[in-house]
């Protein structure tokens, strides 16, 4: 999620190409504190983070809830590691503004210090902090995450957004271990979506307030394809209107669907970056999604302003994770 979408007004996203589309959205969950990160399981069930209440909630296919873990902060993004547990891309905090029952993040709190990286044992809810500085510089804003390949954690960091200032985001590459963490690009604009294509070779990465998807190729253990001495970065798509992005999900075939938050839509962008017809939902914080289910047609998508959770029989099967 975005730092503050508060002061921006609503405008249709850019019009794709028509498809097939989802049947009608139903509600798996409710009454949940702008939840993000979901992470979608064959049987129906899934995870995801809460910001406004700091917490890691596992949802069973009939929607009840359970608390996994209270982590503290602003949890943002969460992904299963190598090791089977549950990391977690907390941004530090936000305060949030709720006007008949929905609710919109609009500042830092008073006493924001760091974000972290934070890892999470599922059998025992125990929660240990891997990191909450780089290089000496405090993490301000870390927002969503993905494992590649090697096993190695790849996150960015939005930064914070205050009335007149801003802090920069970056991109980060860091040992599920704890025992080290690379910034590898900085500075980027809101960096915020983050995710791998299917041959698990090129990382993307959604820019909020530009509206743009870039990419860099991994080349190794927290490197990228370097040219003239820095990470080679690939402008996919760069969309117009008054929008932010969100975080995303891949499909099998490697169509990036990305969450539209302010236009209430799941956008979906081919890597040429050509686009499809965007999907409207009951919620103009469409942060973030997930396949799940046992073929991965299901798409689980938290409606963040509202705190509910929907699901969706999507026309396309999802990329398979690689640890989940």
């Amino acid at each position: 999620m975005a730092a503050s979408a508060s002061s921006a007004t609503l405008a249709a996203a850019p019009v794709g190409i028509a498809t097939p589309s989802p049947g009608a959205p139903r509600i798996m969950a409710t009454g949940l504190a702008f939840p993000e990160g979901p992470i979608a399981f064959a049987d129906g069930s899934a995870m995801c983070v809460e910001i406004a209440g700091g917490s890691l909630t596992r949802i069973a296919p009939d929607g009840g809830k359970t608390l996994v873990a209270h982590l503290g902060g602003g949890p943002n993004g969460a992904a299963i590691g190598p090791d089977g547990a549950c990391y977690v891309a907390n941004n530090g905090g936000l305060t949030f503004a709720s006007q008949n029952g929905l609710m919109l993040p609009v500042g830092v709190p008073a006493d924001f210090k760091n974000g972290s990286i934070q890892r999470v044992d599922l059998a025992s809810g125990a929660v240990q902090t891997l990191y909450t500085h780089v290089a000496g510089n405090p993490l301000k804003g870390p927002n969503d995450l993905v494992f590649d390949r090697f096993g190695g954690l790849w996150f960015t960091d939005t930064g914070k957004i205050y009335p007149r200032t801003r802090d920069q985001g970056g991109l980060y590459w860091a040992r599920p271990d704890g025992t080290e963490v690379r910034e590898i690009v900085y500075p980027l604009t809101t960096p915020n979506g983050i995710a791998l294509s299917p041959d698990r070779q090129i990382l993307y990465v959604a820019l909020s307030m530009t509206r743009q998807i870039v990419s860099f190729r991994i080349e190794g253990p927290g490197q990228l394809t370097q040219r003239r001495g820095r990470p080679d970065m690939t402008m996919v798509a760069s969309l117009g209107g008054n929008f932010i992005l969100d975080s995303m999900c891949v499909q099998a075939d490697g169509t990036l669907v990305v969450g539209a938050v302010l236009t209430g839509q799941l956008l979906r962008i081919r890597p040429d970056g050509s686009m499809l017809a965007p999907i409207g939902l009951p919620d103009i914080a469409v942060t973030n999604a997930a396949f799940g289910g046992p073929d991965l047609q299901t798409l689980f998508v938290t409606l963040s302003q509202s705190g509910r959770i929907a699901t969706l029989r999507w026309p396309s099967p999802g990329l398979k994770l690689l640890y989940r």
